[in-house]
């Protein structure tokens, strides 16, 4: 009994020890964008590790696949798991946290904040870090020019707004978009294994399209009409964010409607096929 209550105490205390360690050191303010980066990368790592054990032991095709068809196929696992992951935070704090509610008077819209929204942020810049070091690694195998320029983008925007806290509500609406990305990646799911001709690839298709209508092309109207309400706020940032939240936005506007008309063409030529 006294082993018990030994044992009981001595784990009370490690959990203690470790708690003060996290909130002093790896969750305080100042280390926050650090930590949330490395975190981001770390995860990756174990996200893409998984993907190869999980992929190798459930799916017959996997080891059937060459080299870059493996690194390909993990790395949109790990793309799935962070579009997620990013989808779901960004429309909380986008549509239903108080954080950048108009309703609140803590201040300007486009400075506000919080130790949750800079850690989530961190975590994405590390996604997008990883990523852009694969897609050099086997350049141009996982995308060509187009997105070496939208990761370069989404690094330096997330990472400034993360660092500074300016327009984190407007980086959280871009982010949005990237509930897009499972659909792109089960469409290359099912091309690979040989599904492209099947029911499952078409309702894809068609799902892929919505998706991208509403969140890259739909979203970035109500992005720019929200900075037009509130462009007395904006225009008191720094004249990076200032750029960044008017520039950025337009650029991967012309980069959505470039894919989204690829993807029209695509889809129109699928749905002809099988009529």
């Amino acid at each position: 009994m006294l082993v018990s209550e030994q044992a009981t105490m001595e784990i009370n205390s490690y959990q203690s020890q470790a708690g003060s360690l996290l909130k002093e050191y790896v969750l305080a303010d100042p280390f926050i964008p650090y930590t949330s980066i490395i975190g981001g990368i770390l995860a990756c790592k174990m996200v893409y590790d998984l993907s190869q054990v999980i992929s190798a032991n459930y799916f017959k095709g996997y080891a059937t696949l060459s080299r870059i068809q493996r690194i390909e196929w993990n790395n949109r696992a790990l793309s799935t798991i962070h579009a997620i992951f990013i989808t779901i935070i960004s429309l909380n704090f986008v549509f239903w946290s108080d954080l950048y509610s108009d309703n609140q008077f803590d201040g300007l819209i486009t400075l506000r904040s919080s130790l949750l929204s800079t850690f989530v942020l961190g975590v994405s810049v590390g996604y997008f870090l990883v990523d852009l070091g694969m897609i050099f690694w086997c350049y141009p195998a996982l995308g060509g020019f187009e997105f070496v320029i939208h990761h370069l983008l989404s690094i330096v925007a997330v990472a400034y707004s993360m660092l500074t806290g300016e327009g984190q509500l407007y980086t959280y609406m871009v982010l949005i978009s990237e509930t897009t990305t499972p659909g792109i990646n089960l469409r290359w799911y099912l091309d690979t294994i040989g599904m492209k001709r099947s029911k499952a690839y078409l309702i894809n298709g068609v799902a892929m399209f919505f998706a991208w209508l509403v969140a890259r092309i739909i979203l970035f109207v109500y992005l720019f009409y929200h900075v037009y309400l509130h462009y007395d706020q904006i225009k008191q940032l720094h004249s990076f964010g200032l750029f960044l939240v008017s520039v950025v936005p337009l650029l991967l506007t012309v980069m959505n409607l470039m894919w989204f008309w690829k993807l029209f063409k695509g889809l129109k030529k699928i749905l002809a096929k099988t009529h």
